[in-house]
């Protein structure tokens, strides 16, 4: 389990310097494939439920890490100062963690060998988790402006992130052969006697 878990958090750790390489779609209202929720929301289907809070921690510190702070020099000191309409650090922790628990609800399913409605449920969660985050930051800056570009770009994102889940799907059961760890069963089939 724990071999399991550490070649999940490495595949996340991967997945935020990939993330930094993957431009924007200009012709899809400038959607990403969202590599890093995408290896959480398909982790977090295979781990336990507290296995799943240290990847939605792991995963929410980086992309905030990675995202929020502002830098601003002044007379050579360095300050980290943040607009007051930004999102405060640890936010997305708590997304990730919502994230986490919708798969977690179908994780019976998945267990039975039937990945590929999880497959379909992480462009939901993506979905959920960008219209959240926008819905946060239109709160936080005190305008509610939703056109239906901003409502394009939430919908690419999550089928572009949607569509790459089989390989993501993929290279976990590869670790899960691995590191003997159980992610499905093998059936839930009655055993004919002989």
């Amino acid at each position: 389990m724990i071999g399991y878990l550490v070649s999940v958090i490495c595949m996340v750790l991967t997945a935020i310097v990939l993330q930094q390489f993957m431009a924007a779609i200009e012709g899809l209202y400038d959607a990403r494939i969202l590599i890093v929720p995408l290896v959480f929301l398909c982790g977090s289907v295979t781990v336990s439920m507290g296995s799943m809070l240290v990847l939605a921690f792991v995963c929410g510190f980086l992309w905030d890490a990675q995202h929020l702070p502002g830098v601003m020099t002044d007379l050579g000191n360095t300050v980290y100062t943040r607009p007051a309409e930004m999102l405060r650090f640890g936010y997305s922790i708590i997304l990730y963690a919502s994230m986490g628990f919708l798969m977690q609800g179908i994780r019976p399913l998945f267990r039975e060998g039937k990945w590929h409605v999880s497959a379909l449920l992480t462009g939901v969660a993506i979905f959920l988790y960008l219209f959240a985050e926008f819905m946060l930051i239109t709160f936080v800056r005190g305008e509610f402006i939703l056109t239906r570009g901003i409502m394009l770009k939430i919908s690419f994102c999550a089928l572009l992130t949607m569509l790459f889940s089989p390989l993501v799907f993929w290279v976990l059961f590869k670790f899960a052969a691995l590191f003997n760890h159980t992610i499905r069963y093998d059936g839930l089939k009655t055993r004919r006697r002989a």
